[in-house]
């Protein structure tokens, strides 16, 4: 059976390039021959920084720009890849590990207590059953609808400025690639992501959906507007189909980051032939000046810049629920949120 091109995955520093376009460094996933598991040419594959170069070379352009590289398929080509083959079951991780990582004890955390109440924070860490590691690092746990872990995004942050932080092979690790290392159970883990904070659609059915591009900004927000289930695509490329399956018959209101406005509604269009009741916000877009559209501005960063503001007690008579009204008189800057981004308490 022909296998189809699909993109390297990420196994550390070396398996990243250099961009043909841009010219940054590790930052260039090539795509790869399914038949030699051999990369295709050195130019076919996608730059990681989606805003600020955007390349994308497919195999289907290559081969198109190169016919006699085109390999003959044969005659029964579309039959075969019609074939149906044995689903692979997906892997999860053991409660354990999840267990064992339960911690307030990361940066991400200690950035938090600069503008957050530590009820707010404990609410936050427990929903979305945040992990910690022993160098302070987050872990971002992808808990399904089920309840069940796909995997857990492990990330370094500064704890003043909130901001990631690059190790040696990148800013990311993943749980299941780190278990791979360590244990020969986890050498076939076949893994299919979920939206961060997937597993809130059953805890909390009844809230409207928000969805943001990054697990910071979901957090973040979930605690400034707790009466929406705050969820998180991961990536600027992680709206898809098959994920989005969970949101059939839910309202689902998507706030991507400055910059991205136009890929996601064109990515909403498509969602829209299983989700009817799915809209896009402009509002971080429109709102954002060009250099904070360079710097990929997000939610999170309104949020912060607010808070940071010193407070101004004003006797305004809200009509929100008492706990919406208390958070206001704490910090009147979530109004000013609620306002800016048109919330409504549900």
């Amino acid at each position: 059976m022909y296998k189809q091109p699909y993109l390297q995955k990420y196994s550390g520093k070396s398996s990243r390039f250099s961009c043909p376009q841009c010219k940054t460094k590790n930052c260039f996933t090539l795509y790869l021959s399914g038949e030699t598991n051999q990369p295709i040419h050195p130019t076919v594959g996608r730059c990681n920084r989606e805003i600020k170069c955007g390349y994308h070379y497919t195999p289907k352009q290559y081969f198109a720009d190169n016919p006699t590289q085109k390999k003959v398929y044969p005659a029964n080509f579309k039959q075969v890849v019609q074939t149906q083959t044995q689903e692979i079951p997906i892997s999860f991780i053991p409660w354990k590990y999840v267990k064992e990582s339960a911690s307030y004890n990361s940066n991400f955390v200690r950035f938090l207590c600069n503008y957050f109440s530590k009820e707010s924070i404990q609410n936050a860490v427990e929903e979305y059953a945040l992990g910690a590691t022993k160098n302070q690092e987050v872990i971002f746990w992808q808990m399904d609808i089920n309840g069940k872990f796909r995997t857990g995004k492990v990330m370094q942050y500064n704890p003043d400025t909130g901001k990631r932080v690059k190790h040696q092979s990148g800013a990311i690790n993943w749980v299941h690639n780190l278990l791979k290392k360590c244990s020969p159970e986890f050498k076939n883990f076949n893994l299919q992501q979920c939206y961060f904070g997937e597993h809130l659609l059953r805890l909390n059915s009844q809230k409207p959906i928000a969805v943001v591009e990054a697990e910071k900004t979901a957090i973040i927000a979930s605690m400034i507007y707790p009466n929406f289930n705050w969820l998180a695509a991961g990536n600027l490329n992680g709206l898809s189909l098959e994920k989005s399956k969970v949101f059939k018959g839910k309202k689902v209101i998507l706030y991507p980051d400055s910059g991205c406005y136009t890929k996601w509604k064109e990515k909403m269009l498509q969602l829209k032939s299983q989700i009817y009741c799915i809209s896009i916000s402009d509002l971080v877009e429109k709102h954002a000046t060009p250099q904070q559209v360079e710097n990929g501005y997000d939610i999170a960063d309104y949020i912060i810049e607010q808070l940071a503001k010193p407070n101004t007690k004003q006797n305004y008579n809200y009509n929100f629920s008492p706990t919406l009204n208390r958070m206001i008189e704490i910090n009147p800057a979530v109004l000013s949120l609620i306002n800016l981004f048109d919330l409504e308490e549900v």
